[in-house]
């Protein structure tokens, strides 16, 4: 037993060696400069096939005679192993070129404006292969329905012109509700472009309206251009858009108001530093008023309170240097009569009250779209109780797009809802960054 024990161990032996002389070989070869003497049957490397081109292909929508189509619509395209180089759309008998512009995703070229009623256009496509050397050309007549009766209205709550905070959603209203099935192609036709770039999503608060944000605050000086280009879109229900909007606007300061109920205290900051912090009255626990992240909607130096029919209404009241933060009617606003609450009990049915001087201070220095954050109320706020974009986490958010949102864009980290911190490295404290104050209580919202 003793004599095979040898035998074994040094069988053994002999395998390790070998193993060993082996794997310095591959490590010498690995180190070498021309390790190909390593094994006598290596062959050289070849290289992987190339290829074959993608095929150049070019077809292009509405179908030759398509007749009665919405007068929003766009010239369709289909490419493969090439680019487009020209399209043109005229009307019939004219040969006026109507200008327009391809989709970022060169799904179809979009006209600058709506097209007439019952009017005949040509479309003419051209494109050119990946390597130049081939070219096609397609072109299409069709033909559009006649004047309407059913709209839906529409709205853009942006002006030409306009300043707003970093928290400003894009933000469109309709009339008339947008049913599910007819919310994909309504956001097809909203356009928004920013400068700097910061991609953002559309996001349905409800059937009348939808609004667009980042994920992270706008950038101050930001550039936003918007295009609602609804007149003449099919909103579902037999009902079309009834005209096209636009603004373009400018991201002003990077403000941000931090209210806290605890403290009974309204922490105001510009560019992560705190400028201002003043004593609040909040919403008593019969009328509380809404945790949650909002933004300044409106602004009114003078307004009348009527609240007559309301639920724990009743009261008609003129207001000076009302900032509107709800639909349910809560609001930043002088209170003069709650003085001396302000700073140690909440009194108000449900806005935030401050003394005449302080309130006039924050009417001068706030914008639309400035965020407000409310903290440690007795109720939270509801989606869509105002422009509540902010108010999601962006996980959340993005589940209210009607069409697909890239799984880059989708993955982004957000604002924190709960104290407005910033993903961005280049954030302040205050609005990005860490918070300056103290992390909100445990009932989040959103």
């Amino acid at each position: 037993m003793r004599g095979s024990g040898r035998a074994v161990r040094r069988r053994a032996r002999l395998a390790a060696a070998g193993l060993a002389m082996m794997t310095a070989l591959t490590l010498s070869a690995a180190c070498s400069e021309n390790p190909a003497w390593v094994s006598p049957t290596a062959s050289t490397p070849t290289a992987s096939p190339t290829p074959p081109p993608e095929p150049f292909t070019l077809s292009i929508s509405p179908k030759e005679g398509a007749d009665k189509l919405p007068i929003s619509t766009e010239v369709g395209i289909t490419l493969t192993g090439g680019r487009v180089a020209d399209v043109t759309l005229t009307k019939a008998g004219s040969t006026k070129k109507l200008t327009g512009a391809m989709r970022e995703d060169g799904t179809s070229w979009v006209p600058a404006a709506p097209l007439e009623f019952n009017t005949t256009y040509h479309a003419t496509v051209t494109a050119t292969s990946a390597d130049g050397s081939q070219t096609q050309t397609k072109t299409t007549s069709f033909k559009t329905m006649g004047r309407f009766g059913r709209v839906t209205g529409t709205g853009l709550y942006l002006f030409d012109g306009q300043t707003v905070g970093v928290g400003m959603p894009v933000v469109v209203e309709f009339v008339q509700p947008v049913p599910e099935e007819a919310r994909a192609a309504v956001q097809r036709r909203l356009f928004v472009t920013t400068d700097p770039p910061q991609p953002g999503v559309w996001h349905w608060a409800s059937g009348k309206q939808v609004w667009y944000r980042a994920p992270d605050y706008w950038k101050p000086g930001t550039t936003i251009t918007v295009r609602a280009a609804l007149r003449g879109v099919p909103m579902g229900n037999g009902r079309y858009g009834d005209t096209d909007r636009s603004a373009t606007v400018t991201v002003g300061h990077r403000n941000l108001m931090l209210v806290d109920n605890a403290t009974k205290l309204m922490t105001v900051y510009r560019d992560g530093k705190v400028v201002k912090r003043m004593p609040v009255s909040l919403g008593k626990p019969s009328t509380p008023s809404s945790s949650g992240q909002m933004v300044i909607m409106s602004k009114h130096y003078q307004t009348t309170f009527d609240t007559r029919g309301e639920p724990n209404g009743g009261y008609v009241i003129d207001i000076n240097y009302a900032m509107r933060i709800t639909w349910g009617g809560e609001f930043i606003h002088s209170a003069p009569w709650s003085v001396g609450d302000q700073g140690v009990r909440n009194v108000s049915h449900g806005c935030v009250n401050l003394s005449p001087a302080n309130a006039k201070w924050l009417f001068e220095f706030a914008q639309i779209g400035d965020p407000v954050i409310v903290k440690g109320t007795e109720v939270e706020l509801e989606n869509g109780n105002g422009w509540t974009a902010w108010n999601l986490t962006w996980s959340d958010y993005v589940k209210g797009s009607a069409l697909p949102v890239a799984p880059e864009l989708a993955a982004a980290q957000g604002v924190d809802p709960r104290t407005g911190a910033s993903p961005r490295s280049d954030a302040e404290p205050g609005v990005g960054g860490a918070p300056t104050t103290p992390t909100p209580s445990a009932t989040r919202v959103g």
